[in-house]
């Protein structure tokens, strides 16, 4: 065939493509493409493009055309280099809407390309050629074996076309079995060696052929089926070129069903019954399909969910990082009090003024500061190698035996010297945030909330010059009363808790991103020092915000004053009935987060 029937020809004349525009806008629904049988070249020149891959061969030709010359619906002519593809199988579908060369399209006619693929298995596997004079008998019955040979052999390097070779089944031995060439007896070993081949190299499930093999062993028999059994197993494992074996197993195959022949009685009805047990392996193969395709795209849809969710939640933190942000900068850089979208409030602020530390905070800030570089403290490590060779401590032992050793003509393994290096570890720094309530009912704990924040910023900043710390005032509104910078603190800012309503979630973000408390390597603690009376919308925000530090590592600890304080969960809640002792639970607190920091 020459090269120009590939070249694409147009489905519509320049001159009919005016006409159409000028009326484009008359109402009328759209014009349909005409189709020709010259509109299948492309079909089919596309479809020999994905031969290639199918195949491996380069030097094959497929046509596509409504009908074709052999009958079949597709069929390969080895002497001809071609397969003949019939466009009758892509209904409904029309040529302009076929398009093989996109890798992925054949899952809109699974039927067609599974034929297709079946062609490309035997342009692939079906080299043998029979030899003159071969026995046409035994050449069919060769060819017969080669059906189920040819689509294992792909499978072997194509696995994942067995749902398309499942889908062609129908397609391909439907019609052998309601209209057969052969009768009696060999009708029956046909259906058997099409179906129940299948079967075997992996094509068709045995649950899904049951019906078939009850059949064909009532008919055929027991040993009689046993016997196709064995050829056909023993055809599938033959080579491509091999054509003295295939042909041997086909003269196999008409030697046993001429013996067994005269035996078997016939059942009048038998291509009915071959056909009705055909339908129900298809119809059995379809559902399971269906059931498989119906999973893969509930697993597909659960995929894409989770991976939208995934995608929502990661845009979430972003956005919640942001807005953190945003929160920490107006509020440690503000000089007074702020609203939650970084905006100064008008009024509400809690801060009183400040005054000059007392001797007892003085002493407690250094006492703190020497139980911080107590407990930050980290042994020196020590690697111990040996060697065959100096530097090192030389053991003596190790050297006797090296000298054995050597004296015995055997390698010296023993490593007499033994080298000892010790490397510091480095003392890691610490984050103390705290966020305290200066709602109404948290008036008590001003004064000493005051006193420990100033103690803790002050210790920590005598202790490592890479340590912070940071309290906030939260109400509606939120003030910053210590900020974490490199510098102790001179004064103590007092307050005082005159608000209402309750912004903790948005106090912990400024924290959290002022302090970095979510990053390891550091001793990170926060404190929270309120009674939670809150709303449920409140708690909630303000646990997810716990939830997160908690599990990046950072310590929580909740400090009440009143009995009828309530716990927020993910915390380590601590009653204290006493609120001058709240700056001693709070250096405790520092130092075990210090201690516990690796």
């Amino acid at each position: 065939m020459s090269a120009h029937h590939h070249v694409q020809s147009p489905a519509t004349t320049p001159d009919d493509d005016a006409d159409l525009a000028r009326w484009d806008d008359d109402g009328a629904p759209p014009a349909q493409p005409r189709s020709s049988p010259a509109a299948w070249l492309r079909v089919g020149a596309e479809l020999g493009d994905r031969l290639v891959e199918l195949s491996g061969r380069q030097d094959l030709l497929v046509t596509c055309r409504p009908g074709t010359r052999s009958g079949a619906p597709a069929a390969f002519f080895p002497t001809l280099g071609e397969v003949e593809f019939d466009a009758g199988l892509f209904a409904p579908l029309k040529p302009h809407e076929i398009h093989p060369r996109i890798v992925g399209d054949e899952e809109r006619y699974p039927a067609a390309w599974g034929v297709f693929v079946h062609e490309a298995a035997h342009a692939a596997h079906s080299v043998w050629t029979q030899p003159a004079g071969a026995d046409p008998r035994v050449v069919e019955a060769a060819l017969l074996l080669e059906e189920s040979r040819v689509e294992g052999a792909h499978l072997i390097t194509r696995p994942t076309d067995r749902t398309y070779l499942r889908t062609s089944a129908r397609t391909l031995v439907m019609p052998d079995i309601a209209h057969p060439t052969l009768q009696g007896i060999e009708q029956a070993a046909a259906a058997a060696a099409l179906i129940l081949g299948r079967r075997d190299t992996g094509i068709l499930d045995a649950g899904e052929t049951r019906a078939v093999a009850d059949l064909c062993e009532k008919v055929l028999g027991e040993n009689l089926l046993t016997t196709l059994t064995r050829i056909w197993t023993a055809a599938h494992q033959c080579a491509d070129h091999d054509a003295t074996t295939m042909l041997a197993h086909g003269q196999e195959w008409c030697d046993a069903l001429d013996t067994a022949a005269p035996a078997l009685p016939v059942p009048e009805n038998l291509t009915d019954l071959l056909s009705g047990a055909v339908g129900i392996v298809m119809d059995h193969a379809a559902a399971t399909d269906a059931a498989d395709l119906a999973a893969q795209d509930a697993a597909a849809n659960a995929m894409a969910s989770r991976s939208k969710a995934q995608a929502q939640d990661r845009a979430q933190r972003a956005r919640q990082r942001r807005k953190a942000a945003a929160t920490a900068k107006s509020v440690f850089n503000a000089r007074g009090t702020v609203s939650p979208d970084g905006t100064p409030a008008p009024s509400g602020n809690p801060v009183t003024g400040t005054r000059r530390p007392t001797a007892a905070e003085q002493s407690a800030a250094a006492r703190l500061s020497r139980a911080l570089r107590a407990a930050a403290y980290r042994e020196r490590t020590e690697e111990r190698t040996t060697s065959p060779t100096p530097p090192g401590r030389l053991n003596m032992r190790a050297a006797l035996a090296r000298d054995a050793q050597r004296a015995a003509g055997s390698v010296p393994t023993a490593e007499p010297f033994t080298h000892t290096r010790r490397r510091n570890s480095p003392t890691p720094p610490l984050r103390v945030g705290i966020a305290v309530d200066v709602s109404g009912s948290m008036r008590a704990a001003c004064t000493p909330v005051a006193s420990a924040a100033w103690i803790v910023a002050r210790a920590a900043a005598l202790t490592d010059p890479d340590s912070r710390t940071a309290t906030i005032a939260y109400d509606r509104h939120l003030t910053a009363l210590t900020r974490p910078t490199h510098r102790a603190p001179e004064r103590v800012t007092t307050f005082d808790a005159t608000g209402g309503h309750h912004n903790l979630a948005n106090a912990i973000d400024a924290l959290d991103h002022g302090l970095e408390l979510r990053r390891p390597g550091a001793g990170r603690l926060l404190v929270i020092v309120t009674d939670a009376r809150y709303g449920s919308d409140e708690t909630a925000q303000a646990v997810t915000r716990v939830k997160q530090l908690t599990t990046a590592g950072c310590a929580v600890l909740q400090l009440t004053l009143t009995a009828k304080s309530r716990h927020l969960p993910g915390t380590t809640l601590l009653h204290l009935p006493q609120p001058s002792s709240a700056p001693v639970a709070i250096a405790k607190a520092a130092t075990d987060a210090i201690r516990r920091t690796r």
